[in-house]
């Protein structure tokens, strides 16, 4: 799970300086703002995920109960995000920040996918 939360904050990385050097060099200052706010807020909601997730396990290896994986909480911060972005609207943009919101599923999905070619060309499937 480690491995796993590493490989993301390496991505993660990765994409919001992408997204903060398309604000920096480019005239769609709005959409690569709103890009990076979604994006941080949607790698922090699965940072926060992958932390429940690890307690979870730890709980039920001791036999304890745990009341949740924070859902709440992660809707919280895609309310915040729909807040901050109709409050701001010169600077942020709706759909870009629903698309960065999005962004780790995306990153998870195609790390998947490579993570599957690679285990079968190493076994010789390809």
């Amino acid at each position: 799970m480690e491995n796993i939360i590493r490989k993301l904050r390496k991505y993660a990385l990765f994409l919001l300086l992408m997204y903060a050097a398309g604000w920096g060099m480019t005239d769609y200052k709005t959409v690569f703002l709103s890009l990076f706010f979604g994006a941080f807020l949607g790698f922090y909601s699965v940072w926060l995920l992958a932390n429940r997730v690890m307690k979870f396990e730890q709980a039920v290896a001791e036999g304890k109960c745990v009341r949740s994986l924070g859902t709440i909480s992660r809707m919280a911060l895609a309310a915040l995000a729909a807040f901050v972005t109709l409050q701001f609207p010169g600077y942020f943009s709706i759909v870009p920040v629903i698309l960065g919101l999005m962004t780790p599923y995306f990153v998870i999905i195609i790390d998947y996918f490579l993570h599957i070619h690679n285990e079968a060309r190493k076994r010789g499937d390809y």
